[in-house]
Formats: structure tokens, sequence, C-alpha cells
């Protein structure tokens, strides 16, 4: 049963009193419709309330974004999922030949061997041969990025205006800071203390999305129904290729730990064995965590500007996708709350 709008607002706001969150923007996501609940603070020093307008960092969840770009221009004929970046652009690890050859592919599974982040002044590494097995890879996207733009021609932001955010109506989206976000943006917060926002220059592929809850609702839509993608891609989005470490998203030890036995990784997309797809988001002061099902055509996007907001997962994934969700149990044990 629908509940109504004002009871969902008084549900999140008590939730988020309980789990010490400031603020969120929650999108509903049922048969393609978009209902987004709204509470919170967007900054405690101002006090200033989040609104279904307030901009937020995506963190993470521009990975999937960007997936959906690559799935389209693969759609197009402009790449190949199993093309050599190397091919576009200069390996990321020059003296390990093994670098040359990962792949779109490799990238979108988090099976590149790359480190997922790395320290001002480090150099990237390749931690395990390409193909072999997951570990998650923020540096692998920024890598395939310069591939993307080598391939278009054009910025990456231009890229995914014209793929994503024009066709689905996304008007308040943006991988690069934008003037008309001043003074709607969620602060990001961590241990009861507001940090600076970061306003990103550039586009990054890993990271930089700027959007709202309905403008990011509206992307879970689309991702439910298939949209601007050949029916075999939009399948293809959602098989598993890869077991994830259990308890840990990063796993560049030279033995590979074991594996989740219910959760997978697909073409940028985490995988629940029932069906369900799902990422999260991470930067301090930040969390985000989008979940979907195909099968019943529902999903949610939650935004939040605080370190301790993926405490919401499960009480949100049951608004639209009642159940067990693993990814919840997986995501609360291998992303901290304090960096």
């Amino acid at each position: 049963m629908t509940r109504d709008p004002l009871d969902l607002q008084d549900w999140l706001a008590a939730l988020l009193e309980a789990r010490a969150v400031p603020g969120a923007a929650l999108a509903l996501v049922r048969g393609g419709a978009v209902e987004v609940i709204a509470a919170g603070v967007r900054d405690i020093e101002s006090g200033e309330r989040v609104t279904a307008d307030t901009v937020f960092d995506a963190a993470s969840l521009s990975k999937p974004m960007v997936a959906y770009a690559v799935l389209q221009l693969a759609d197009a004929g402009l790449l190949d999922l199993d093309q050599p970046l190397a091919q576009l652009v200069s390996a990321p690890v020059p003296d390990d030949a093994r670098s040359l050859g990962i792949t779109f592919r490799h990238v979108l599974t988090h099976t590149g061997g790359l480190q997922n982040l790395r320290a001002r002044g480090e150099a990237p590494r390749l931690y395990f041969t390409p193909g072999t097995r997951y570990s998650y890879s923020s540096l692998g996207f920024m890598h395939m990025q310069k591939a993307i733009e080598a391939r278009t021609g054009e910025p990456l932001e231009l890229t995914l205006r014209r793929l994503v955010f024009v066709p689905l109506g996304m008007r308040q989206s943006s991988f690069e800071w934008q003037d008309a976000f001043a003074g709607r943006f969620a602060s990001p917060h961590q241990g009861g203390a507001r940090l600076s926002k970061h306003k990103p220059a550039a586009a990054s592929a890993s990271y930089s999305l700027q959007t709202t809850a309905g403008d990011y609702g509206r992307f879970v839509a689309a991702v439910l129904q298939g949209a601007w993608l050949k029916q075999s891609t939009w399948r293809e989005w959602f098989k598993p290729v890869v077991p994830v470490p259990r308890g840990a998203a990063v796993d560049l030890e030279e033995a590979p730990s074991p594996t989740e036995d219910d959760l997978a990784w697909g073409l940028g997309w985490g995988l629940e064995a029932g069906g369900s797809f799902f990422q999260w988001g991470k930067m301090d002061g930040v969390r985000a965590f989008a979940l979907g099902n195909v099968a019943q055509q529902a999903g949610l996007a939650l935004f939040t500007n605080g370190n301790t907001g993926l405490r919401l997962m499960d009480d949100v994934a049951g608004l639209v996708l009642p159940g067990a969700h693993p990814a919840c149990g997986w995501l609360a044990a291998c992303v901290t709350e304090t960096d």
C-alpha cells in the first residue's frame, strides 16, 4: 500500500534523528514513477532544510551512470567493451605489461587489478592480472575516462549530457560544479561537524556527479526500463560476472580472499542473487545508496550529507523492495563511517 508523502517525510525525519544523520533526500521509483521524500538539514550550522531541489554529492553513484554511457557507446559501435584501453590511451602502469590488457569490461566489473585510490605522488600499480578477480577500483574508472574522451573526442561532461542528462530530463545534474547549485547544496558532515563542500571543476568518472534525488531517480527508472539501450545490452548489464570478496570491497592481497555466496558484480552494478542491483557512494561526510530490481520494476536512490548515512539502507530498502538484502550487510561491513 502506498504511504502518504507527509507520513513518509515524518518517518524519514524520525529515522534521521535515530540514526544520527543530518539530512537526506530519497527517491522512490515504482513502475517509472519517481517520488521524492526529503528531511533534515542540508547544513547543521545554518539549519537550512533539505528539499527535493537540494543538490548532493553522488560520490560513487557516478559510476553506474558512466557505465550506462559506455554501454550506449558500445551499442552505437563507437567502442568495444573488450578493447584494451591502451589502444586509445597510455597504459596506467608502463612497467607492467599486464596493464596493456585492461579493457572497458574489466573496469566496469572492477577486475582491472588497479588499486582503488592512491595517495598524492603514489604511482598506479597493478596488483593482479586483469580479469582474474574483483577489487573495487575508482582509479580504474579514472583511467577509463581518458579512453572514453579519446574515443569520443569530447570531455566526459559533454558525453554524459548528450547520452544521459538530456534524454532523461535530468536538468539539475552535472559532473562539474555549476554556479546554479550555489545556495541549495548539501554540505557534508562528519563527526557532528560541517566539512567544506567539494566543488569539482572538472568531471571525474569515479565520483564527481552533483545531482538531486529526483534526477537520480529518473536515472534509476531508465535503468529499470532499459531506456536507450539495446535489449541484449540491457540484459547483459545485470548478468553477474565475478563474485565479490567476503566483507570487503577492496582485495589486493597476493592470495584472493574468500567470496560472498550471494553477491557479484556485473557491468557497472553490484548484483544480489535475488535479482536486485546496487551501488553505494562514499566521500568525506557523504554517503549515498541506490538499489533496484528489474523484475519488480522498483528501486530507490538515497542521498545523505553525513558519514553515517548508510545506517539508513535497510530501512529505506524496505519501502520499495521488502525482504533481506545481502548488499546492505556487505556494505555495512566494508564501508566505514569515519573515513
